[in-house]
């Protein structure tokens, strides 16, 4: 017997189109100051205990002279069937009826297990309290906890739009308007590479972006059915052969 999940008006996910990632890094600056992600000083580069909620991977196609740069943005996936939930002891970790992999601070014991079910790499642990420079004190998003010592953190797809989108549209009684709640990543990304939306909703971008022919998953083999999907890089040089062949 399988078990099935309560009814659900929302199943957020995120369309990443690798075709258009030029690797700025803006999506990593814009979730770091919107979730009060800790900044990461040269102490933590030199112990490899750096944190970021998000990251922009580098990897190189072809060989020399011929040889491309290729950039992949790599957040929680948020997946249906997440390896980090049945691992926690405590149920910090737990997947909701909207499509969210929700992490509760206040009730994880930082037994980093949900890490190391984690095949994305995507969790992170808190080594230190977090400390910001004087001058940047007022730069914290009241919005989001300030998360202490000794717990695990990932990304959230900004939980606090989509709560106070979902609150607005309630107020105003009407449904929640395609585009209308944006992650930090996407609403900073130059090149609209990072597309977030509701699932449930068939003419929502996001849902025509996935079924694009370019579609994929990470790590499709270990069926973890995440709610992040990919678009494969268009490769001109072999289309224009493949056309003229």
């Amino acid at each position: 017997m399988t078990l099935q999940r309560e009814k659900r008006d929302y199943s957020w996910g995120m369309v990443v189109d690798v075709d258009k990632c030029t690797g700025c890094q803006a999506c990593v600056l814009a979730c770091q100051a919107e979730n009060n992600v800790p900044l990461n000083l040269q102490d933590r580069f030199e112990r490899a205990r750096v944190m970021s909620w998000i990251r922009v991977e580098r990897y190189w196609e072809g060989e020399f002279p011929d040889i491309k740069a290729r950039f992949i943005p790599i957040m929680c996936q948020h997946c249906e069937n997440a390896p980090c939930e049945p691992v926690c002891p405590v149920f910090a970790t737990y997947h909701n009826n909207e499509g969210l992999n929700v992490q509760v601070y206040n009730r994880c014991v930082g037994t980093r297990y949900c890490a190391n079910g984690c095949p994305y790499i995507v969790r992170f642990f808190n080594y230190w309290e977090p400390v910001w420079p004087e001058a940047f004190r007022n730069h914290l998003n009241p919005d989001v906890t300030v998360r202490s010592r000794g717990i695990m953190e990932k990304c959230s797809f900004c939980i606090q739009r989509i709560r106070r989108g979902v609150r607005n549209a309630e107020r105003e009684n009407r449904d929640v308007v395609d585009g209308e709640i944006q992650t930090a990543c996407t609403q900073a990304c130059p090149t609209d590479a990072l597309v977030f939306g509701n699932f449930m909703d068939e003419d929502s971008k996001v849902s025509k972006m996935k079924k694009d022919d370019r579609h994929y998953t990470l790590l499709p083999h270990l069926e973890t059915d995440p709610n992040v999907v990919y678009l494969a890089k268009i490769d001109t040089d072999k289309s224009a052969g493949e056309s003229h062949g």
